[in-house]
């Protein structure tokens, strides 16, 4: 990792008594980087909300799908990955790079446990470039100055937003973050977002009560959006097909496409 240093405050920001998502997200997925807490907390909201482990391995099927295109048809050879969570199998960099081993990415999480595992995990090829950065979410122009250390922003990245505007409360806010980012970065670039939803005709309902435990009872605290409010991230970048719909469904075969209430999509800055 070429941004290697443990954060000031990291070790006072690390609570392993307090569920948190990006651990408890490792555990859905079938990870091992969590905690008793995590689990606990994990396994009540699937109890409430069975569907959201789906929503989990849809999620990252979707990343992959994404990222393959994006490094094939689309030609993209920088990644800007906001919201980074535990390292997986099937990260962005290992996608992008096996396509194209000059891939450049940068990954900005703001959890230590994340850090920790990322400087040791995040680790690609020796054609191209795979940094870290501790930054929040909240603070764009951070994550866009540090992240000018490894991408050129004169050239396409792709800005990949997965399950992470979900913990930016205020949609205003949110949307302001996304403007910035994406006003960063030249034409031909790419945002790749997707976001929880309570809309009905996604199944999503039952979003509501399991992220009211979530709120309770873990940290961050999260919220769904309506798929109206999800498509505005999108102004002025066009969206690609099929479009806003189900994460599951974004391109995927046929016999694999599941319905989740989790919106994905991929749009390019003209």
């Amino acid at each position: 990792m070429s941004d290697g240093h443990t954060p000031s405050g990291g070790s006072a920001r690390l609570n392993t008594g307090v569920a948190h998502n990006a651990r408890v997200w490792n555990y859905w997925i079938g990870g091992k980087d969590n905690y008793e807490v995590d689990q606990q907390v994990g396994e009540h909201v699937a109890g409430m909300f069975p569907i959201i482990r789906d929503i989990a391995r849809a999620d990252r099927d979707f990343l992959g799908r994404a990222v393959s295109f994006l490094a094939g048809e689309g030609g993209v050879r920088q990644y800007l990955d906001i919201g980074t969570g535990l390292p997986t199998a099937e990260n962005t960099h290992e996608i992008a790079q096996r396509i194209a081993p000059d891939s450049r990415i940068v990954y900005v999480d703001n959890d230590p446990i994340v850090l920790v595992h990322a400087r040791t995990l995040l680790t690609g090829t020796r054609e191209g470039v795979t940094a870290y950065i501790d930054a929040d979410v909240h603070d764009p122009r951070a994550i866009v100055e540090r992240a000018a250390d490894t991408l050129d922003f004169t050239r396409p990245v792709a800005v990949m937003m997965l399950g992470i505007l979900n913990f930016v409360l205020d949609v205003d806010k949110a949307r302001e973050i996304v403007r910035r980012v994406m006003a960063a970065v030249p034409s031909g670039s790419f945002l790749v977002l997707t976001h929880p939803t309570f809309d009905d005709e996604l199944g999503g309902a039952g979003q509501i009560p399991a992220m009211k435990f979530w709120n309770e009872n873990a940290t961050p605290p999260i919220t769904a959006r309506s798929g109206a409010d999800i498509a505005a991230f999108f102004e002025g970048l066009e969206l690609l097909e099929p479009g806003l719909v189900s994460c599951g469904q974004w391109r995927a075969d046929p016999g694999a496409a599941v319905l989740v209430p989790q919106y994905g999509a991929v749009a390019v800055k003209p």
